[in-house]
Parts: C-alpha cells; sequence; structure tokens
C-alpha cells in the first residue's frame, strides 16, 4: 500500500475542486475527473511550490 497523500478540496460555494498532490503541487478545476487525472499523474504534472524553491536554492 501506498503512503503517499492525494487530497481533494472542495471550494464551498462554488464548483471548484483543488488536487493537492503530496509533492505539494496543486490543480484547480470544476470536473473531478480532471482532477484525479492530474493527481495520478504525478510526477508528470508540474512541480509543487516546495520542491520548486528547493530547485530554486540548490541553482542559486
Amino acid at each position: 500500500m501506498s503512503t503517499c497523500r492525494l487530497r481533494v478540496e472542495w471550494s464551498p460555494g462554488s464548483d471548484l475542486l483543488t488536487g493537492v498532490c503530496h509533492c505539494g503541487a496543486q490543480h484547480t478545476a470544476e470536473d473531478p475527473a480532471e482532477i484525479w487525472t492530474w493527481l495520478l499523474a504525478h510526477p508528470d504534472h508540474p512541480a509543487g511550490r516546495a520542491d520548486a524553491l528547493q530547485r530554486a536554492v540548490s541553482l542559486g
């Protein structure tokens, strides 16, 4: 069993869902299938903010 956590958050009062990957990346859409497709595409989706900051520090 995987220890990675994927989360889908609903924004009350809207049709928006935000997918949060275990790497810290986030994606917002109205379609649940789009959110899950994006989440399950890890590591092929854009890096999360924490990953981007880590790369920036290592490049600097």
